[in-house]
């Protein structure tokens, strides 16, 4: 048998995720911290954890963070999706390189731009700034994600099913709901969960365009992380990449999943034509 050689670049993927992780598991550990500083580890507690779920208004505006996340990925989700099929189906391939590269510059832009842009747009037509500003700005900087993850499906897909649809009949309509959807799919689902994500995790943007008592939990966090070192942002953060991790897991399993269910279909398909031989 050979042995395996040894690998520095597993060496360097190692050192990359301790670099990564380990301040977020010092910042985990030290949630548990009874002596109420990250100075040193006096013992066990869950009392940092009670705080976070007996103030009424830090689960508010958790509340409020999540709202905006899903509602802002959901819109976000289905003007990007239309957006990416509008783009792909354009005849002149110069417009269709235009509208990219109008998308890739928001993509590639400053949040500090975007959020001061924003808050200029919103300042100079008059626009309370509030739960509906936030919103709106994080549809608008989630948009271009979605399309960026939904255009490489459309690239994958097959053009001659959707002949073969206007071929039998169908309408545009039909075209759409039963072959154009379901064929990108997993590019759909994968531009919620990253428009979900830089939505709820988002701090630049937010700032400028937040106003009237209303706030986000990233906002929330560096407003109490500047008045002093609290274990409960501790405890905060920790329950917030707890969930981070669940979507993370749960988008595993679901790429998994239709995987799987393709290469069903693509045996079965394939057991039809033997058969039909």
């Amino acid at each position: 048998m050979k042995k395996e050689r040894f690998k520095w670049s597993n060496l360097y993927l190692i050192f990359i995720f301790i670099v990564l992780y380990a301040p977020i598991a010092y910042l985990i550990f030290f949630s548990f911290n009874d002596g109420g500083t990250m100075n040193s580890f006096t013992g066990f507690t869950w009392d940092n954890y009670k705080a976070v779920f007996e103030d009424s208004r830090l689960i508010g505006i958790v509340l409020d963070t999540f709202l905006i996340a899903l509602l802002s990925s959901l819109l976000a989700t289905i003007i990007g999706t239309f957006g990416a099929i509008g783009i792909y189906f354009l005849k002149t391939r110069k417009t269709r390189n235009t509208l990219l590269g109008f998308n890739n510059i928001l993509l590639v832009s400053p949040d500090v731009i975007i959020g001061a842009s924003f808050l200029i747009l919103f300042t100079f037509i008059g626009f309370r700034l509030g739960f509906m500003s936030v919103l709106l700005s994080h549809v608008a900087f989630s948009i271009p994600i979605v399309v960026l993850m939904v255009l490489p499906k459309l690239q994958e897909m097959n053009d001659t099913m959707i002949k073969a649809a206007r071929d039998l009949g169908a309408n545009t309509w039909q075209v759409l709901i039963k072959v154009i959807l379901p064929s990108i799919t997993p590019g759909i689902l994968a531009g919620y969960f990253m428009a979900f994500t830089y939505s709820l995790d988002d701090f630049a943007v937010t700032f400028f365009v937040t106003g009237n008592g209303f706030s986000t939990l990233a906002v929330e966090i560096y407003s109490r992380a500047r008045q002093g070192v609290s274990l409960e942002i501790n405890a905060l953060s920790a329950l917030m990449f707890i969930f981070a991790l669940i979507l993370v897991v749960g988008y595993y399993f679901i790429q998994q999943h239709n995987m799987t269910k393709k290469q069903k279909n693509k045996k079965r398909q394939h057991a039809e034509a033997v058969g039909m031989r």
